[in-house]
């Protein structure tokens, strides 16, 4: 006799690992850590500042 499979978590362990992949892939084609998005709108924030410094009144 074969072993006693509950197929709800099998069904829930395959939608967990599909999920993390979907996951995973959004992440390397999205996702950016916190630390550069600050580095990012620091970056810009001082060229706003830098090009309104050089306007001529």
């Amino acid at each position: 006799m074969g072993n006693v499979t509950n197929l709800n978590r099998f069904r829930k362990d395959k939608a967990r690992a599909d999920a993390k992949v979907q996951a995973d892939e959004n992440a390397v084609k999205f996702g950016r850590s916190k630390a550069e998005k600050t580095v990012a709108k620091i970056k810009s924030d001082k060229a706003a500042r830098d090009l309104d410094g050089h306007k001529r009144s």
